[in-house]
């Protein structure tokens, strides 16, 4: 029996001088690099050297206030109701393609009607599954991770 607490000791200080061993080393491979030490125009003209620089300003717009300035057209530091729904009637008006002020259901779906017609490449009413293939929505890609080689392998850093 005692071998069993034996061999069970052994694989448990195997185990915990190998974490040791594999963090000590990956602390080494990859610990920041030093601080770049700041250039000191003169010593003795007020400044304390040891004050660490300022970071840069950040800007005094807010994504938000970008977005109410573009809303604003008479910049007059309102939104009026007007403002608010000038994109909604541009795409309204797009849609509505004889000009009453109407939409009827033909006019709102014209877009799907021709991307329907350009489809059935063989007109016979209906899509076959080569011709509901060129319907599919070509989505923007991502940009992709700056770790990505060229070639899309991902991290293979050997060459």
């Amino acid at each position: 029996m005692w071998r069993y607490w034996v061999g069970a000791l052994a694989a448990l200080v195997l185990v915990v001088g190998g974490v040791s061993y594999w963090r000590s080393t990956a602390a080494a491979k990859h610990g920041l690099p030093s601080a770049p030490q700041a250039a000191a125009d003169k010593p003795g003209d007020g400044e304390d050297i040891d004050t660490p620089p300022q970071p840069p300003a950040a800007d005094d717009k807010t994504r938000e206030e970008k977005r109410f300035s573009r809303a604003d057209h008479d910049k007059n530091g309102m939104v009026s109701r007007d403002e608010f729904l000038v994109a909604r009637r541009r795409n309204f008006a797009k849609l509505d393609i004889n000009n009453d002020g109407v939409l009827s259901f033909d006019e709102y779906a014209a877009k799907a009607e021709d991307k329907f017609a350009k489809a059935d490449a063989d007109h016979s009413g209906g899509l076959n599954p080569k011709e509901f293939a060129t319907t599919k929505v070509e989505r923007k890609s991502k940009p992709g991770c700056s770790c990505q080689k060229q070639d899309g392998r991902k991290g293979d850093d050997s060459e």
